[in-house]
């Protein structure tokens, strides 16, 4: 299903009776509606990264549901999409973070092939209609996968933004995990706390720590 050792990681996960109506449900709204992002991208963020390569993960809410944005990355965009707010104040924080320069695209797939798994609690949208697949059952296989990296043994760090991420830490065993937490970067609470929090130092600081490669957070331009 997912090409890798998540496989194995949630075979019985996705054995369940729940995932199956979740499934069933999934495959009914691409068939009826205008759904983000494209079915054959569903599952992108877990095939990008395996679960035995996760280093970090970055928590978002659901897909962007506007037209081509939504790729299956959360706060990613595809090469040739205008870069969304929130991702556009992550540069600004990295660029003050790390001297880094933003690229001049919203594709975060770099990051994901380094082990930074880019989670979205609900992983599908309908078009133009934020938060639509809410109450569709995507949050208990996504806990699903949260709990198994926070029960890992291997450590990781937890990068939650804004309120519905940081109810998640409940999943993870921080005494073996980093959590970090601030303020989502959006416009409209970036300000206060999210700009300044470091997290890209914080996070490689924390896997050199543990003698974990840490990531190379600078994205090439196109």
């Amino acid at each position: 299903m997912f090409g890798n050792d998540w496989d194995e990681v949630l075979k019985d996960e996705i054995r369940q009776p729940y995932f199956k109506e979740l499934m069933h449900r999934v495959e009914e709204e691409y068939r009826t509606h205008t759904v983000y992002p494209p079915e054959p991208l569903l599952f992108q963020a877990l095939k990008l990264t395996p679960f035995a390569a996760v280093k970090a993960v970055i928590l978002g809410q659901d897909p962007y549901h506007g037209p081509g944005q939504a790729h299956g990355l959360s706060f990613s965009v595809l090469p040739g999409v205008r870069i969304p707010p929130s991702l556009r104040n992550m540069y600004k924080e990295l660029t003050s973070d790390l001297a880094i320069a933003a690229p001049d695209h919203g594709c975060l797939i770099h990051w994901a092939e380094q082990g930074v798994l880019l989670l979205n609690t609900v992983l599908t949208v309908r078009e133009g209609k934020a938060a639509s697949h809410q109450k569709l059952g995507w949050q208990r296989f996504t806990d699903a996968v949260i709990r198994s990296i926070g029960e890992r043994e291997r450590p990781a760090v937890f990068i939650l933004w804004g309120a519905h991420a940081q109810k998640k830490e409940a999943l993870i065993d921080t005494d073996r995990h980093a959590v970090l937490k601030s303020v989502h970067p959006s416009p409209l609470s970036a300000r206060g706390g999210f700009f300044g929090s470091r997290p890209f130092t914080k996070t490689n600081d924390y896997l050199k720590s543990h003698g974990i490669q840490p990531i190379n957070w600078e994205i090439p331009s196109l």
